[in-house]
């Protein structure tokens, strides 16, 4: 086994767009393990959009931030190497907060343990992951979607995005996503099944929305925010529910945050605008994982990952999520050193 651990570690607060020299990249040795302690090989890592915001020093979040000196906090499916732990046995998979580096020591706890030999284990970082949690119950639960509603997504093409058009046309619901590209838009609707796709960056938006949604907006998933999110509440149906997942447009701005001026359109509506954490249904995990897994074996879920490898390409493959060029989950898969 190597001993030689490469890690990514947070320098310094990023300024805008997160840079390359906003971390350092280095080699530690690995330590003998201690008692109830677990060596894991990171095998797959997510790139997510939450990354952006741990790297800040505000501690206005749901997590504290990622200190300067720390290894980069991140979601990772990995392989148990060596274990002193009764739980778990070297060989198999588990999934957590592991870090962006290629091994990490863990006491168990917050680990979970997957099945390689029921889904590819990219999958448990996508569908079976996070993101198909979010996705399930910020709709399902949150959103409350209706047979013959309709339901618009924002930032579609993306991990979460894709999951929730899916399930609403699962649900006997309409689905339309806001994409930037006319490749995205395309798989949206012929691969995925959406009723109809926007062009953000070809279209206008509060146009398409009137022309595509004509009694209005039932369930609006929002994951960009910004001018988007404003389209989305000018258009409500009477009674819609706001689902507040992300907003990607304005993780990178050096200014406050751009809040809705759209807002009283859901007192007129009488709509509802609340927020999803997936980490409020980790005890029903097991209830989504169940429907997803059953939907993806009869072919209604269908799930893509954008796979780049080596973890020393992280920086720059980090930024696809904010330009639009990744299709599907963002992973990073660790090549062996």
């Amino acid at each position: 086994m190597n001993t030689i651990n490469y890690q990514f570690q947070l320098a310094s607060r990023p300024q805008g767009s997160v840079k390359a020299s906003d971390f350092n990249y280095v080699a530690e040795q690995l330590h003998d393990l201690q008692e109830d302690e677990i060596l894991i090989k990171n095998l797959y890592i997510s790139l997510d959009p939450a990354m952006r915001g741990w790297m800040n020093e505000s501690k206005n979040s749901y997590m504290p931030p990622v200190a300067i000196g720390e290894v980069m906090r991140a979601l990772a499916v990995g392989q148990v190497v060596a274990s002193k732990n009764a739980r778990f046995a070297a060989g198999e998979h588990v999934s957590g907060l592991l870090g962006m580096q290629e091994y990490a020591y863990s006491d168990g706890k917050g680990i979970s343990k997957v099945d390689a030999r029921l889904a590819p284990l990219p999958l448990y970082l996508s569908t079976l992951g996070m993101p198909g949690m979010t996705a399930y119950f910020g709709l399902l639960e949150v959103g409350q979607p209706r047979e013959g509603n309709t339901v618009v997504v924002s930032g579609a093409a993306g991990a979460v995005g894709t999951i929730v058009g899916q399930i609403a046309k699962i649900k006997g619901a309409g689905a339309v996503g806001i994409a930037g590209g006319a490749d995205k838009c395309r798989y949206l609707i012929e691969q995925l099944g959406f009723d109809a796709a926007i062009d953000y960056k070809t279209e206008d938006v509060s146009t398409a929305l009137r022309q595509h949604c004509p009694d209005g907006i039932d369930v609006y998933f929002d994951n960009v925010g910004g001018d988007i999110l404003d389209a989305a509440l000018a258009q409500l149906a009477f009674g819609a529910r706001v689902v507040i997942c992300g907003a990607i447009s304005q993780y990178n701005n050096t200014t406050p945050i751009k809040g809705p001026s759209n807002y009283l359109n859901l007192m007129v509506k009488r709509a509802t605008m609340k927020g999803v954490m997936v980490s409020d249904y980790y005890p029903r995990a097991m209830e989504a994982a169940r429907d997803m897994g059953g939907w993806i074996s009869s072919g209604k879920l269908k799930s893509r990952e954008d796979i780049v490898e080596g973890l020393e390409k992280f920086p720059e493959a980090f930024q696809k999520l904010f330009t639009g060029e990744n299709n599907g989950k963002l992973i990073l898969k660790v090549m062996q050193s």
